[in-house]
């Protein structure tokens, strides 16, 4: 039994990238679905990437309170966007989010999602390749150098440099991982993956009541501090992140069309979700509440300091390794829905689909891991990732083009919550992110003055 015959689904959109059949991939013979455990497994490794290491450094800006009830607002949303995904997919039998768009807007709407896809998927797994790094070579942040674990155990040499370090995860890990033709070959990895985040979770949740006990941790700040216009505006730079860490709309139909039974969709994301919230909401309380205002952009290089406590070198070691492994068993499962959107953009008139073109699935992988191995070696901060894909490709996935979507209401299915909620969504996106963007740009050129000033 196929996996059409089983959910009923017919492809609508013939270019719909990956939607294997049997005729065309063997394989899918004796595959008889993914199991619900599998889906949220693998939903779950979409979602918890390298967005909880930005995470608590936006509680600093915000202050812990509004911090918490940022990620919660961001989750509930995030739950309605993809819900309304789901069921407009339903009402018009489509197995895309490139198909619904198109679906919706006619020939620019499969492109515009499949750009948006590329370029805030390459964001995200050249982030994931930069923390990596980060944590087993070492970075430098405002003049301070962190070292890595390797560094840290060996010293400074050649192979426990960036270099060969990345060089050695792109070819003998990441490799074999994105060679995969289907999602839920990555179900182990991802459960795993997901294993590897509570250990991190784990760990400095313990680290943290350690040094609550022994009365090394003061008052975490509850509010932001503002002083004036710009300090207000560099509130709205969280907005990016935020989004950024719940981003996983390109793979809910990609998991959908894989699933045994269709039905069981929305409680796979609602099961996803509830878990990613809530590993989000721990680490970003414990992450600021240990490291308060000296909580870094990435908050995994916080963990080479010396924690004043029994083992805690150990326990950084641990702490790094762990999520650094984590991201290593996320970046196939990210790099599968980017891999179908590059597909389905640049080789829009193929009727043969991917997994049955293996030059073609070849030569896009090679091409795409080569792309963020570049970018991993030349991009230094993921504060500048977050920011450009958050603010842009992310938001509009998430938010934008479900939200129109609705509001555009082909078949008739939205109520007047849906298109109330839809406005609320399009309003908050666009304004929110606009700020964040000008106030990047302000700080930007403000710095770059300085710099002139100094030097005259």
């Amino acid at each position: 039994m196929t996996i059409g015959t089983k959910k009923n689904k017919e492809a609508v959109d013939e270019n719909a990238p990956l939607v294997p059949n049997s005729e065309t991939d063997g394989e899918v013979h004796e595959f008889n679905g993914a199991s619900f455990s599998g889906a949220v497994f693998n939903l779950s490794t979409t979602i918890i990437g390298a967005g909880i290491m930005g995470l608590p450094a936006c509680v600093k800006k915000l202050g812990m309170v509004p911090g918490l009830v940022a990620i919660l607002l961001t989750a509930f949303l995030t739950e309605r966007s993809i819900e309304f995904i789901i069921r407009f997919s339903r009402a018009g039998n489509l197995s895309a989010y490139g198909s619904l768009m198109g679906d919706a807007f006619g020939k620019y709407g499969k492109p515009l999602v499949e750009i948006c896809v590329v370029i805030n998927n390459v964001g995200i797994l050249i982030v994931y390749m930069i923390i990596i790094g980060d944590v087993i070579s070492g970075t430098t942040s405002s003049g301070i150098h962190h070292s890595g674990i390797l560094e840290g155990w060996f010293g400074v040499h050649w192979w426990t440099g960036r270099a060969f370090v990345l060089v050695f995860t792109t070819l003998f890990v990441f490799a074999p991982l994105v060679s995969f033709k289907r999602i839920d070959s990555l179900r182990f990895t991802s459960a795993l993956s997901v294993g590897l985040a509570i250990v991190f979770l784990i760990i400095a949740v313990g680290i943290s009541i350690i040094k609550i006990i022994s009365d090394g941790i003061g008052m975490p700040r509850l509010f932001p501090v503002i002083t004036d216009a710009a300090s207000v505006l560099d509130l709205f730079t969280v907005v990016p992140v935020l989004v950024t860490a719940y981003i996983c709309h390109y793979n809910v139909q990609i998991i959908d069309n894989e699933l045994e039974d269709s039905s069981w969709m929305q409680g796979v994301v609602r099961t996803s979700l509830t878990l990613c919230c809530s590993v989000y909401s721990l680490t970003s309380f414990f992450g600021f509440l240990l490291f308060g205002d000296n909580t870094l952009d990435d908050v995994l290089a916080n963990f080479d300091t010396n924690l004043g406590i029994p083992f805690g070198s150990a326990l950084n070691d641990a702490v790094r390794f762990s999520y650094a492994a984590h991201l290593v068993l996320v970046f196939p499962v990210v790099f599968y829905g980017l891999r179908v959107n590059i597909d389905g953009l640049i080789f829009t008139s193929s009727r043969r689909p991917l997994v049955a073109h293996n030059f073609r699935f070849a030569s896009i992988t090679f091409s795409l891991v080569g792309i963020i191995f570049m970018g991993a070696n030349f991009i230094p901060s993921i504060w500048d990732i977050f920011q450009f894909t958050g603010a842009t490709a992310s938001v509009c996935l998430a938010f934008i083009f479900p939200a129109a979507i609705t509001l555009r209401d082909r078949y008739n299915i939205a109520t007047k919550t849906d298109k109330i909620l839809s406005v609320f969504m399009i309003v908050l996106a666009v304004l929110s992110n606009a700020v964040a963007i000008y106030s990047d740009a302000y700080a930007l050129i403000n710095k770059n003055k300085n710099v002139s000033d100094f030097l005259i």
